[in-house]
């Protein structure tokens, strides 16, 4: 085994898989926090659904903002859960805050009258941890921009800009995440390290996620399951995780097989993960009505995640019509039955699932309902592909045509 080792957080052990924690930035700010900020928000019902504690987790949220001072923090998060705010502890974090502030800007200024520029930019560095770690956006953005100002190497900006697209994650701003995205790329092909490269890829991955972009999700995860070493986002097997949901909706059997189901780094670690391994070999295996009880597990799973929970719908359907045409491709014809009980529903569910996605043109099938038959209807991948050049063909014609009738020569 390669020598890796993470703290497997989400299962609650800790094993050793690749590269070393210690390799990550530092947890600015705690990601956990928005995790449990957004668990507190799921209805109640769905919560015990998914075996959510939100009495310990709120516990838990309030212990580690009054531990670390959190002034801002304190504020929000007692207004979300309405929430009584305690002056004499609101006091007390106040005036830490200022003593630690008053130090740090003390610092800044003897580092600007007495030394260097890096030492400089190091005591503006640790101003900016501090103002993220209490949960002040906004003089954090500020603290930022002015640190990015007198940094001159392009190590050192990049990993303010990873800094800034934390930020973006921990507050939910997709504006701040795109923005330093688009400047940590424009960074990288100036100059940047493998390291840095890597990381990079990680970030954009996640992102991806987020918006549903799946693809380029799958592509920067599986680039660097090998490399891994943003622990500063995620620990390790929520990373193989994220890496498995993206790849089983975006890969085609090909891709997933060599990438996935025969990828030496992800199946070094699926002992831990009975869910994902039963997930990825059902459907691979053509054990469908297995896959259906380890797709309906994953639900629980994408709810429960912060990035993942507004794509649920999207991704269980999208995995439903993925699983329906590959049994589908197998066969000219079959009955309603035969396909029912390979997936270990009734027949009128897989009547009305398929009636649905044949209408929406996401199943190439024809349903005979007298004689409960399934026809399938490959489309001429030759001739779709013909078409298709010749759409876009009209379609940029058009353009030009638009184009030309603004331009003047």
């Amino acid at each position: 085994r390669n020598p890796r080792k993470t703290e497997a957080l989400s299962s609650g052990i800790n094993a050793e898989y690749g590269g070393l924690e210690e390799a990550g930035l530092e947890k600015i700010p705690d990601l956990s926090i928005a995790r449990m900020r957004f668990e507190l928000t799921l209805d109640p019902n769905t919560a015990k659904e998914l075996n959510i504690d939100q009495a310990e987790i709120k516990r838990q949220l309030m212990d580690k903002i009054k531990a670390g001072f959190m002034t801002q923090l304190y504020h929000d998060v007692s207004s979300e859960l309405k929430l009584t705010l305690n002056n004499s502890v609101l006091e007390e974090m106040e005036a830490k805050n200022k003593e630690e502030l008053d130090k740090l800007t003390e610092a800044i200024e003897n580092a600007e009258k007495n030394e260097g520029e890096s030492e400089v930019r190091e005591a503006m560095v640790k101003k900016c941890e501090y103002l993220t770690l209490i949960g002040n956006k906004e003089e954090s953005l500020k603290m930022l921009k002015a640190t990015l100002e007198k940094t001159n190497t392009t190590g050192h900006k990049l990993d303010l800009h990873f800094h800034l697209i934390r930020l973006g994650f921990f507050f939910s701003d997709n504006k701040i995440i795109t923005t330093n995205l688009d400047k940590a790329k424009e960074l990288i092909e100036l100059g940047g390290d493998w390291d840095r490269r890597n990381r990079l890829k990680v970030y954009s991955g996640l992102y991806a996620m987020s918006v549903r972009n799946f693809q380029e999700a799958a592509d920067n995860f599986l680039d660097t399951v090998s490399t891994f070493t943003s622990y500063e986002l995620m620990d390790y097997l929520t990373f193989i995780k994220y890496a498995i949901i993206s790849s089983m909706l975006a890969l085609d059997r090909k891709d997933l097989t060599k990438k996935v189901v025969e990828g030496a780094d992800i199946n070094e670690v699926l002992h831990d993960l009975p869910l994902f391994k039963k997930y990825i070999y059902s459907l691979y295996n053509a054990q469908y009505a297995d896959f259906f009880v380890a797709l309906a597990e994953i639900e629980g799973f994408l709810k429960s995640d912060r990035l993942l929970a507004p794509h649920t719908s999207h991704y269980v359907k999208e995995m439903r019509i993925r699983s329906y045409g590959q049994l589908l491709e197998s066969y000219s014809s079959l009955t309603v039955n035969y396909m029912a009980n390979s997936f270990g529903v009734s027949e009128k569910f897989i009547d009305m699932e398929l009636s649905r996605f044949i209408t929406t043109g996401a199943l190439n099938a024809k349903i005979d309902k007298v004689g409960g038959i399934i026809m399938t209807n490959r489309p001429d991948k030759k001739n779709w592909q013909y078409q298709a050049v010749i759409k876009q063909g009209d379609l940029l014609l058009n353009r030009i045509q638009k184009l030309s009738r603004v331009i003047t020569i």
